[in-house]
Formats: structure tokens, C-alpha cells, sequence
């Protein structure tokens, strides 16, 4: 996947990062951000962003879909790997280096239509189990909140299907996902507003600063030129604002 820089500078950026030859991406499916069909390359709002960041960056890289705890976990410990999309929280703030934003996220509780879970609040809500996937940014956020209920999956898709067949009484998830889901007929709805976070990619920081520059010059880039709001409406969604 080496493609010729597309200036000087960023050639000369990425040039000196020697050791970031290969960079691992790591993600988890989470659609219509992240996910892989049959066949196919990786794909969705976050992965082809990604993809069109090291268009112009002189280095090899690969994407792998994995549970998410997995993938952070080898982001912070593995060299050369990074982690999207991840949310730049406090306390991930000095463990990763970053390149920011790929996407800015409002996470919503929602419970399966019909199951009679009577919440309407955050602090309703903590009357009921929460589930969530282990090492999502949105665990960290429930227990500071004090939901005294809270069930650990392996993957959002997890955490959906025991929602949908009343194995729990609520999840988080962001706004996006929502509606997506919304638009194709599953039966979720919305109870209360969690929180709003940037997302982006997180390196381990072993990755040159030199190599993050040049991965921030191209995503800001992106995001000036429409290239990023484009990539966002191809897969049906109004960017962030």
C-alpha cells in the first residue's frame, strides 16, 4: 500500500519515522464505522479514513477486526500498532499518541422497544442492568457513573443480541449507530443522553512523532478539502459539526 507522498513535506515526515515501516491498525466491526463483508477489504466511515490517511504517507500498513478489548490492549503494549476509533478520555490521554478527530460521537442508552424497561433518565436507568463490551471507552463512563448493574461482553454485536432477546435491560451506543439501526427496522429506542466524545486513532507510543504529524497533517486536511464529511455521506451519514 506505499503511494507516493503528495508533498515534500509529508514525504520527509514519514521518511524519517525508520522505524514505523509497518503499522498494524487494530478496530473492532462496529458498522457503519467499522465492518468487513464476505469479501472485501475493511470498511465504513473510521476504516476509510484511515485508508485515505496513509494513502499519502510512505509507510506499509494492514487493518484487523478484533474483539475491542484486544485491539487497545495491543495498541498500549505492541510497537508499531495503533487503535481506531478510539475515545481520547483522561485516562487514555497519555497512554496512546494521537490523531484526532475522525469522528465526534454523542453515546445514547436504549433499550429494546417493548420490553417495559420504565427509564427515562440516567439516574432511572440505574435501577436496570447496563450492558456494554469490555474495554469500550463507555464501561469506564457507567462506573464512574455509579450504575450499580453492569454486564461485560465480548463485542458490541454481543451486547446487541442480548439486548434485542431481553438478556439486559439497556446499552450505550453512539447516536450514529442508532439511527442506523433505527433505519433498518431493529427494535431499539432511545432513553437518555451518556456523553459526547471525540474519537480518532490512538498509536502505541512507540509510533514517531514524526509519523503522527504526518498522519495529523493529512487527516486535518481531509477535514478542511470535505474529504472526510464526503466519506461520511457515501456511507449515509451528515458528518460532525
Amino acid at each position: 500500500m506505499k503511494v507516493p507522498a503528495l508533498t515534500f513535506g509529508l514525504i520527509f515526515a514519514a521518511g524519517q519515522a525508520v522505524a514505523d515501516d509497518t503499522l498494524l491498525f487494530t478496530t473492532e466491526s462496529y458498522p457503519p464505522f467499522i465492518f468487513q463483508g464476505a469479501t472485501g477489504p475493511v470498511s465504513g466511515i473510521s476504516a476509510d479514513q484511515v485508508r485515505a490517511i496513509m494513502e499519502g504517507i510512505d509507510i506499509d500498513y494492514r487493518i484487523e477486526i478484533m474483539p475491542w478489548a484486544r485491539a487497545i490492549a495491543l495498541a498500549e503494549t505492541q510497537a508499531a500498532t495503533c487503535v481506531f476509533s478510539a475515545a481520547q478520555t483522561p485516562e487514555r490521554q497519555a497512554r496512546f499518541r494521537w490523531v484526532m478527530p475522525l469522528a465526534k460521537s454523542q453515546s445514547i442508552l436504549v433499550r429494546h422497544r417493548g420490553a417495559g424497561v420504565a427509564a427515562q433518565t440516567l439516574e432511572e436507568a440505574k435501577a436496570f442492568t447496563v450492558g456494554t463490551h469490555r474495554s469500550d471507552y463507555t464501561e469506564t463512563v457507567l462506573q464512574k457513573l455509579k450504575f450499580p448493574k453492569i454486564d461485560i461482553s465480548s463485542t458490541f454485536d454481543v451486547t446487541l443480541a442480548k439486548l434485542l432477546r431481553d438478556r439486559i435491560d439497556l446499552m450505550p451506543m453512539s447516536q450514529d449507530v442508532y439511527d442506523q439501526l433505527h433505519k433498518r427496522g431493529v427494535e431499539i429506542e432511545k432513553v437518555a443522553q451518556l456523553t459526547d466524545q471525540h474519537l480518532g486513532i490512538a498509536c502505541n507510543r512507540s509510533v514517531s512523532w514524526q509519523t503522527i504529524k504526518a498522519m495529523q497533517t493529512k487527516l486535518n486536511r481531509m477535514i478542511a478539502d470535505g474529504t472526510q464529511a464526503k466519506i461520511y455521506r457515501t456511507h449515509g451519514l451528515e458528518p460532525p459539526r
